[in-house]
């Protein structure tokens, strides 16, 4: 019975930002799980590329590079999946970016980019996906979409002016699209992580002192591991998951009790 609820046997994944990082742990969770294909999507070429050819050890992945920050390269990824697939079965809008400025400093540039990746770009490539995640969906067997928020969207305490508000944005829009794609049979969740090790996160994990002082204001002292990740994912995109969508789901060891 668990092997089945916990299954990715069969399924199409689509992960964006997946080659490094949460992304990448998604990624091999779903092949891990069995998934019979992972499409993974990253602004850099090259490491696009060498992630899916790592991430082949566990099931085929497609490296599709690109930055889907624009209407055309979301367009370019939307009509390569299409030629590819007649549907797939789970989007994950992992790509996103953070802007670290003064406040008294903050910069137009560093509103506009961070609003651009983290919730515009989620918002026009699950619309434009939306005929392949239906496809071959229904009552019995939903496809999901899966959001990567952050703790940044609900905790009021933080200095990322820019990336706090877009996170925030895409919890809220997870839960309109939710009740938008219901009826199309799509489960739409987010998850919000805490601290991970991230190239986006190495500014403290890298800082020793600095990263002990986060350890002992998060409840269960530690940093979220790839399974952290991994494992919510796959309960969100298989049939463990089936009756949960429009849910934001803190994974932070407890960060958000206390903050």
């Amino acid at each position: 019975m668990l092997d089945q609820l916990f299954s990715m046997k069969g399924k199409t994944c689509v992960v964006t930002g997946g080659s490094r990082g949460l992304g990448y742990y998604m990624a091999k969770g779903f092949l891990s799980a069995g998934a019979k294909r992972v499409y993974i999507t990253a602004r850099k070429a090259e490491a696009c590329n060498n992630a899916a050819k790592e991430l082949s050890e566990f099931g085929e992945c497609i490296a599709i590079p690109g930055n889907i920050d624009s209407m055309v390269e979301i367009s370019v990824l939307v009509k390569e999946l299409t030629e590819r697939e007649t549907s797939i079965d789970v989007l994950v809008n992992n790509a996103g970016t953070g802007w670290m400025e003064k406040l008294e400093d903050f910069s137009e540039v560093g509103w506009d980019r961070v609003m651009d990746l983290n919730v515009k770009s989620p918002f026009f490539l699950t619309k434009e996906l939306i005929p392949l995640l239906s496809a071959g969906a229904s009552h019995e067997s939903t496809s999901s979409v899966i959001n990567i928020g952050s703790i940044a969207g609900i905790c009021g305490e933080t200095d990322t002016f820019s990336y706090a508000p877009s996170k925030a944005a895409i919890h809220q829009l997870t839960r309109n699209l939710a009740v938008a794609l219901s009826d199309r049979h799509i489960r739409v969740n987010a998850i919000a992580p805490g601290r991970f090790f991230s190239k986006m996160t190495e500014y403290a994990s890298q800082d020793k002192e600095l990263y002990e002082a986060e350890l002992a204001t998060i409840p269960l002292h530690r940093w979220g591991s790839e399974t952290d990740i991994s494992g919510v994912a796959i309960m969100l995109a298989s049939t463990a998951g089936a009756f949960i969508t429009g849910q934001i789901i803190p994974v932070d060891g407890g960060t958000t009790l206390v903050k």
